[in-house]
């Protein structure tokens, strides 16, 4: 399948908004995905609950939500990769993420094999 960038990129977030839902059992409030040569950088906003953000107000609360959230994800890993495979069609070999909270936003870059912006499948639209 031919994506261009920006069907890929919408593609993408549409993917790890409803894996969030399946997985963790809500989404976030909006998802922004850019590739950029062997990078899909994902931006989710609205990831903290209610509760998560009046625990932050301590600095222990903040560490709590941090590593709590932390290991939600990364338990996913292996099915946030498959997601990018059968979009991209590409391999991913490194995923790091973090989440801010203060501003409830986690930013998530998967690197690829290789570069999508060199493949001869993908093109800028």
């Amino acid at each position: 399948m031919e994506f261009t960038k920006g069907s890929m990129e919408a593609e993408i977030s549409k993917e790890l908004t409803q894996w969030e839902k399946d997985y963790l059992g809500r989404g976030s409030v909006s998802v922004k995905t850019d590739i950029l040569r062997d990078m899909i950088i994902v931006t989710l906003k609205g990831i903290l609950t209610p509760a998560e953000y009046t625990l932050c107000q301590t600095k222990e609360g903040k560490s709590t939500v941090k590593k709590t959230r932390c290991d939600l994800v990364e338990s996913g890993v292996p099915q946030l990769n498959e997601i990018i495979f059968k979009i991209t069609g590409k391999q991913v070999t490194c995923f790091h993420t973090d989440i801010s909270t203060s501003t409830g936003e986690r930013i998530i870059v998967f690197r690829l094999a290789d570069n999508l912006e060199e493949n001869g499948t993908l093109t800028v639209s």
